[in-house]
């Protein structure tokens, strides 16, 4: 039974619920330039946001449902024996199947239910204009308790203003019946955390087939595929007492191309009126093929019948009697044994389930293309295809990191010729560092760019593992893994340890920004201020950058190894809001947390990292000067200059300091930053408690910096 305020929701698309007021961190307003010394552009560079573009990306919940044993590390067992690849029963694989890991992420070998890693994708995601997760339960499992895990940390969030994705999912290509049953009955059905569901055209989105929804009885039993020659037929009757939506046979091709037949559903037997017929070209080897009816037809007895045959193509079937209610035709009369049939039933709990979500057929092939309106694509070769609803729009692409496609076939990513992170062109770029610089990616965004549509799928974020085989469509190799292998032939966005780092996630930031817009940047309204712990002079000073509410890190949870427990309690003040205000003489800056401030002596205690010129070639990261890492006295902070662009400070002299209960103040004189006068931009950012370790990670691992990981608020004087 639908809930009456789920039916008026399906009625009106109105899925809202009361929280509380966003906190706008102005995210796309941010400054950065990665570790290759790529730039995200402005908004004077892509133009101001659209509203209607929207950005998916692929987000995977399995961490830590599969575990058997492991870690297992791919790239440390190639490592330690690069011959293993040819030796299967080598103790550093783990079991036949089992998941192993390409690498490390900057988290560790986590699992899914880890808060402090929930709490920090949310973060990063939003950060990166990501519009919704979709999360990945092809495999017939929906990952029920992960999910929950995930939305009971992410509405906390929200409640504390911050944003986050929403949330949809994507489902067996062939089979969704069970797991959109399961996740219809856990999650939408009871109403919970519906503030995160991702609604498109007015419903909650779900990646289903429609098409197979429905309850249904089948006989699967086969044991030989029967030819279907041009000029005969094959048939299967069968009787029902429930009303009939659909029926469905299994048909091989034998791998050829341009395989066709017709499926005709016939009344009472072989011999009986035609009441539905369909004719299917291009068929997939081994594929359901759905004869659906205009409208459901009664309770009686029926006969499936499959004819007209073009190319090689024939009926799964069994020698043997194995479906009771009914028996195999030949060319309009019985023979022995029974074939592969499945009956879908048009009543149930289907109903409510078809009127309550948007759905989207997904299309798994990575080279087809669709083949009707309203379907999607999660990962393709390039060109990727448009996705058209059936309206005609272009609604959607996909865009990928890297693609398991070996010579135009599904393949692994082990396999040589795949496509992984240096494929552009078609071929691959040799050079070692070329892993580094996403050219499969890019190309991939190039042509979602051009296309322009409204959705553009990402895959993907977080999938990290793959098991072990020997044998994959039809390919046997000693040791083979099909999605996930090594850094090159992977397809994370998430930033690893090691590696590529977060090259990543900032090239994923910058297509994002080109497709979506970014918001101009105010310029700065000054004020004079005196640096005295009062505060109210900063009250007029424009504008207030942001940075996200309740983000310190704190994590403590069991790793992949059940030995291991993650513990970071680094997270201390939480930094929420600062200002800066030029006068000819200095420079000062404010930051606001939202939470008493700690006390002056504690180590590593806000500090203030300055990028005088904007330019990320001189100081370490770009920061020319850092500002409070030490102090002589409560009231003056030190004035360090970078030396050598390496994590190494000099004293240049001291800087005017204010506290107060949750804010702080500084101001320095220009000359002591190296320059004359105010120049026309400035970065800066904020930190607590970071580790001193001089690496970039410090600033996404340890403490809470104001904005967050490697992005810097930027002050101009002029827009």
């Amino acid at each position: 039974m639908i809930l009456p305020w789920l039916r008026l929701a399906a009625m009106t698309g109105l899925l809202a619920v009361a929280q509380a007021a966003e906190w706008d961190t102005f995210s796309d307003t941010w400054v950065a330039t990665d570790a290759l010394g790529r730039t995200m552009p402005t908004g004077a560079q892509v133009g101001a946001p659209r509203a209607d573009r929207t950005v998916g990306m692929f987000y995977f919940l399995w961490h830590g449902a599969h575990i058997q044993g492991g870690p297992f590390d791919i790239t440390r067992i190639l490592a330690q024996n690069p011959a293993a690849m040819q030796q299967p029963d080598s103790p550093l694989w783990g079991p036949l199947h089992v998941p192993h890991h390409w690498g490390e992420s900057i988290f560790g070998y986590y699992r899914t239910a880890d808060a402090g890693v929930l709490r920090k994708h949310a973060q990063m995601l939003s950060d990166a204009g990501v519009d919704v997760v979709i999360f990945d339960v092809t495999n017939q499992v929906t990952y029920r308790d992960d999910y929950f895990a995930l939305l009971r940390e992410w509405s906390a969030w929200r409640k504390l203003g911050n944003r986050t994705p929403q949330v949809a999912f994507l489902t067996p290509f062939w089979d969704p019946a069970k797991v959109t049953r399961e996740l219809w009955r856990d999650l939408y059905a009871t109403g919970q955390f519906r503030e995160l569901w991702y609604a498109w055209d007015g419903k909650p989105l779900i990646l289903a087939d429609a098409a197979q929804l429905f309850e249904r009885e089948e006989n699967t039993h086969q044991n030989q595929p029967t030819a279907l020659p041009p000029g005969h037929t094959l048939g299967q009757t069968f009787t029902t007492e429930r009303t009939l939506h659909a029926v469905s046979g299994r048909f091989p091709t034998w791998s050829s191309p341009h395989s066709g037949l017709t499926l005709t559903l016939r009344r009472d037997s072989a011999q009986g009126p035609v009441v539905a017929t369909q004719r299917f070209a291009s068929v997939r080897d081994n594929e359901w093929l759905q004869l659906q009816l205009a409208t459901p037809l009664p309770p009686g007895a029926y006969c499936l019948e499959a004819s007209d045959a073009t190319g090689q193509i024939g009926w799964w079937s069994h020698t043997e009697d194995s479906f009771a209610r009914g028996t195999a035709i030949a060319d309009g009369q019985p023979v022995a044994g029974d074939r592969t049939l499945r009956l879908l039933w048009a009543d149930g709990e289907t109903a409510p389930i078809r009127d309550f979500f948007t759905f989207r057929k997904p299309q798994p092939d990575y080279f087809q293309g669709p083949t009707q309106p309203d379907m999607w694509s999660w990962l393709e070769v390039a060109p990727q295809h448009v996705f058209r609803n059936g309206r005609g729009e272009k609604e959607q692409m996909s865009v990928g990191v890297g693609q398991n496609a070996v010579n135009g076939r599904l393949g692994s990513m082990s396999e040589p010729g795949s496509r992984g992170r240096s494929f552009h062109d078609g071929k691959t770029d040799p050079r070692p560092e070329a892993v580094r610089w996403g050219l499969n990616f890019a190309e991939q965004w190039t042509n979602a760019l051009r296309e322009d549509p409204r959705f553009v799928f990402v895959t993907g974020w977080n999938e990290w593992i793959a098991g072990r085989f020997d044998e994959f469509n039809r390919v046997k190799l000693p040791v083979m893994f099909v999605d996930q292998f090594d850094q090159e032939h992977s397809r994370d966005l998430e930033p690893m340890h090691g590696g590529h780092g977060d090259d990543y996630y900032y090239q994923f930031v910058d297509a994002v920004r080109r497709y979506k817009g970014v918001r101009p940047a105010p310029a700065l309204r000054s004020q004079s201020v005196r640096i005295d712990g009062k505060f109210t002079d900063w009250q007029s000073v424009q504008p207030e950058f942001r940075d996200t509410v309740g983000d310190p890190v704190r994590r403590q949870h069991p790793a992949w190894d059940a030995a291991v427990t993650y513990t970071n309690a680094t997270g201390r003040n939480d930094l929420i809001a600062a200002k800066a205000s030029w006068s000819a003489r200095r420079a000062a800056f404010y930051v606001r947390t939202q939470g008493a401030l700690t006390p002056v002596t504690d180590p590593n205690w806000m500090v203030l990292f300055v990028d005088v010129d904007a330019d990320v070639r001189t100081g370490w990261l770009g920061y020319d000067f850092v500002l409070n890492r030490t102090r002589s006295n409560a009231h003056a902070a030190s004035v360090e200059r970078n030396v050598g662009g390496r994590y190494e400070w000099e004293t240049v002299g001291t800087a005017e300091l204010g506290v107060g209960e949750r804010e702080l103040e500084i101001a320095v004189p220009w000359k002591l930053l190296g320059v004359r006068r105010a120049p026309l931009r400035l970065d800066f950012k904020w930190a607590d408690n970071l580790q001193q370790t001089g690496d970039w990670s410090d600033f996404t691992l340890n403490g809470d910096v104001a904005p967050n990981d490697r992005f810097n608020f930027r002050a101009i004087t002029q827009p």
